[in-house]
């Protein structure tokens, strides 16, 4: 569908993201039944438990499966906003209103000068790629913060920093989204964020911090890139095994340690890349900032001894952005994340069973999945860096003219 088109008939967006969306709550309230196992457990268990204990006032201390900042707390909450609906289905309600609020800041967005309707269309049509667990996920909450972030970014910094930094004490990541901001102004507000909202949690909370502790003591996930080592290790003899661990089905055995160090060690590689990006970078236009954030979550997602199917939203979104912008260089990329979240509800819940199983249809499916990703990200890095260090867009000097010169130099 080109985008004069899409102009031309006003109704075809909110249209196409009615149908998907009320195909997902469908699915999620279970008048549907997707295939593979029940994505929506975590609602209604492990959230709803957490609920009943951060209602009284305390973060869930002995529960191993919260992994998560401080502010994650509000997203947990907030379905007590909707008290006539039982608690599953008020958080569903609630994930697809942040849904509507990231399209229509999307479409606002769109409509400016020098940019394009096409954001607002690839989040329409990339998040049901991941089925029913796009909803299941607090994810699309942080997500639509971050979205507010990155289009808040070129013109007001210190709203892009507040929103980074309430961002990441709801999940970590919307940090990242702060590699291409060029003005102090919204590092600083993101600090003063994070320290005023942080300080907050300590004080009125008790164990604010305790998901520090249970995110280093995590393994390899079964989806990660480093797990297909070890999913073809099991073809060999391996003695390890998978299991149900800290929330995730994961690895444990010799050799986990191992390939867990180096996914932490890539995922250095990648912050030091990211650090001789932002020191060598000299050339910011209005669609670097975007670029950049999609850029630094790709290489954080792919190095993550994780890479569970809800970080797709996170990418969905930052895809989506940067297709709001009409010199971004980001298309290939976001194919790639598309057709890699397309792969991704197919692993996960379609197929689960046999990537538990490290069998032949689990391993194809975790090896274009993250072949994707990986290729994502380095097309990716290479338009930003391409369109953002000067020296690299220097072309090169034509043979016959450094021949020339070399003769004149030696007569």
């Amino acid at each position: 569908m080109e985008i004069a088109d899409a102009r031309r008939s006003p109704a075809l967006l909110p249209g196409a993201w009615v149908l998907t969306r009320v195909l997902l709550l469908l699915f999620v309230l279970k008048v549907l039944t997707f295939p593979g196992p029940d994505v929506t457990s975590d609602v209604s268990v492990i959230y709803q438990g957490w609920y009943e204990t951060l209602r009284h006032g305390t973060f869930p201390l002995d529960d191993v499966t919260w992994q998560y900042p401080p502010a994650a707390a509000l997203p947990i909450l907030a379905p007590a906003v909707l008290g006539f609906l039982d608690y599953p289905t008020a958080f569903f309600v609630l994930a697809c209103l942040a849904d509507l609020a990231v399209l229509c800041l999307l479409h606002y967005a769109g409509r400016r000068p020098g940019r394009t309707p096409r954001g607002a269309w690839v989040w329409v049509a990339g998040l049901p790629l991941l089925g029913p667990t796009a909803y299941a996920r607090y994810d699309v909450m942080v997500t639509a913060v971050a979205v507010a972030a990155v289009l808040a970014g070129t013109r007001h910094p210190r709203v892009m920093g507040a929103l980074a930094g309430f961002g990441a004490l709801l999940k970590v990541w919307p940090v990242l989204l702060l590699v291409g901001a060029v003005r102090r102004r919204a590092w600083g507000a993101a600090a003063v964020t994070v320290a005023a909202l942080a300080a907050v949690f300590a004080v009125s909370m008790p164990g604010a911090f305790t998901f520090l502790t249970f995110q280093r003591e995590r393994g390899t996930e079964v989806e990660s890139l480093g797990s297909l080592v070890l999913h073809w290790l099991r073809h060999s003899g391996w003695s390890g095994r998978v299991q149900l661990n800290y929330g995730s089905v994961e690895f444990l055995g010799p050799y986990v340690g191992l390939v867990s160090g180096v996914a932490l060690g890539l995922t250095a590689v990648a912050f030091g890349w990211l650090l001789l990006w932002r020191m060598t970078a000299a050339r910011f236009l209005s669609h670097t900032l975007a670029d950049a954030a999609f850029v630094a979550v790709l290489m954080f997602t792919v190095t993550s001894r994780v890479i569970s199917p809800q970080y797709m939203v996170w990418l969905i979104g930052l895809a989506a952005v940067c297709s709001c912008f009409r010199g971004s260089r980001m298309r290939l990329p976001v194919g790639l994340v598309l057709a890699a979240s397309f792969v991704t509800v197919l692993e996960f819940p379609v197929w689960f069973a046999h990537v538990v199983a490290s069998d032949w249809l689990g391993i194809t499916l975790l090896l274009v999945r993250n072949g994707l990703l990986l290729a994502a990200t380095v097309t990716a890095a290479r338009e930003l860096w391409r369109s953002s260090v000067t020296w690299a867009d220097v072309p090169p000097v034509p043979a016959q003219a450094t021949r020339s010169k070399a003769t004149s130099t030696s007569a």
